[in-house]
């Protein structure tokens, strides 16, 4: 018996090979972006205006998932791993100022700039995006954590001159508004070189100057917003810890 006289034979495409991935049938799509697309600007399109429309629309039932693979997900590996590296610094950091010190308190009023600062940062890329799009990139990301070993020289400047000002004999109160008069103009020096420094990378145009304008936007942000902060906030927040640290001496 023939199969004609039992079906009805079509010749229909099918697939040359069945791919698996962790025991599930996998398709797998390259996609180029153009030159002038970034790689998150991509990922987000992808994410947003095709994966999103599909599943809402319900053209892809529930059992099928999506996975951005190769590039994409490498800047994502990578994403996770600066994050992972801010945290990193910022104990370390604390550790060191730990050890130095020889007190656990002092690192932590000098570690209260590194959230302002991380403010001054986005506030710096929200501004540089008014003017040009700018992702918040690998680069950008990585001014975060340079952000966290510029922004505390200041405090520390003014924590340990205040320290030695009290050894000296000097009262609390009298030690620190001397450490700030004291130290307020290598404070501006530094902040200042380093401001001028990073303006280039923002503001100077030409090829390839897209790649440091979000570390240049965020590393001058953080540094602008973090010093107005460190000349009133950390004198202030010394004075009270000092105060605590007076009325509970096991600290």
């Amino acid at each position: 018996v023939s199969v004609g006289a039992l079906a009805r034979v079509s010749l229909e495409s099918g697939p040359e090979q069945i791919n698996h991935y962790e025991r599930q049938r996998v398709i797998t799509i390259q996609i180029t972006p153009p030159e002038e697309v970034t790689l998150e600007e991509g990922i987000e399109t992808i994410n947003d205006n095709i994966i999103s429309v599909l599943q809402q629309s319900g053209q892809v039932g529930e059992r099928t998932g999506f996975v951005l693979s190769g590039t994409a997900d490498k800047l994502a590996t990578a994403k996770e791993a600066l994050q992972l590296n801010f945290l990193l610094a910022v104990v370390i950091s604390f550790l060191l100022m730990a050890a130095l010190f020889g007190s656990f308190l002092h690192p932590l009023v000098i570690l209260i700039t590194v959230p302002f600062a991380s403010l001054g940062g986005f506030l710096g890329l929200f501004i540089l995006n008014l003017f040009k799009y700018q992702p918040l990139d690998i680069l950008t990301m990585l001014g975060f954590v340079i952000l966290i070993g510029i922004v505390i020289n200041n405090a520390i400047l003014i924590v340990h001159q205040a320290l030695n000002n009290i050894r000296a004999g000097m009262e609390q109160q009298e030690a620190i508004r001397e450490s700030v008069r004291v130290r307020i103009r290598p404070i501006f020096m530094s902040t200042l070189t380093s401001v001028f420094g990073m303006l280039p990378l923002v503001l100077a145009p030409g090829e390839g100057s897209e790649l440091y304008k979000g570390l240049g936007s965020v590393v001058v942000g953080g540094l602008v917003l973090s010093t107005a902060f460190t000349l009133f906030l950390i004198p202030s927040v010394f004075s009270l810890m000092l105060e605590f640290r007076r009325r509970l001496p096991v600290l």
